[in-house]
């Protein structure tokens, strides 16, 4: 059985950052894809950031590019999620999933293990 567990979550001014980690166990971490979706409350679960297998694909939702970078490190079963100059409306539950692909994907159905989630709360 698979288990990601999310860390790294907090509350941060507007302007700040905050670095979030995905520990994964139970099967091959690297031999699939990975991605960050958030939910904020009363809206509906939004795709954030997705990477490939090994790391050379990546991709963003519109409203973090150029402020999000995601990584992985599969040495460590471990997926981040660095957010800088974070928003008041980068405001969510942050939450990792595993894919069934190896190359990046953007939807949830594509998903197959999801975490708990971890808060991040931006303030302005």
């Amino acid at each position: 059985q698979v288990q990601l567990v999310e860390s790294g979550g907090g509350l941060v001014q507007a302007g700040g950052s905050l670095r979030l980690s995905c520990a994964a166990s139970g099967r091959t971490f690297s031999s699939y894809a990975m991605g960050w979706f958030r939910q904020a409350p009363g809206k509906e679960r939004e795709f954030v950031a997705a990477i490939s297998r090994f790391g050379y694909g990546t991709q963003y939702a519109d409203s973090v590019k150029g402020r999000f970078t995601i990584s992985r490190d599969n040495a460590k079963n471990t997926l981040y999620l660095q957010m800088n100059s974070l928003k008041p409306e980068d405001t969510a539950v942050y939450v990792c999933a595993l894919s069934r692909y190896t190359a990046v994907v953007v939807t949830a159905d594509k998903y197959e293990y999801w975490g708990q989630g971890t808060q991040v709360t931006v303030s302005s």
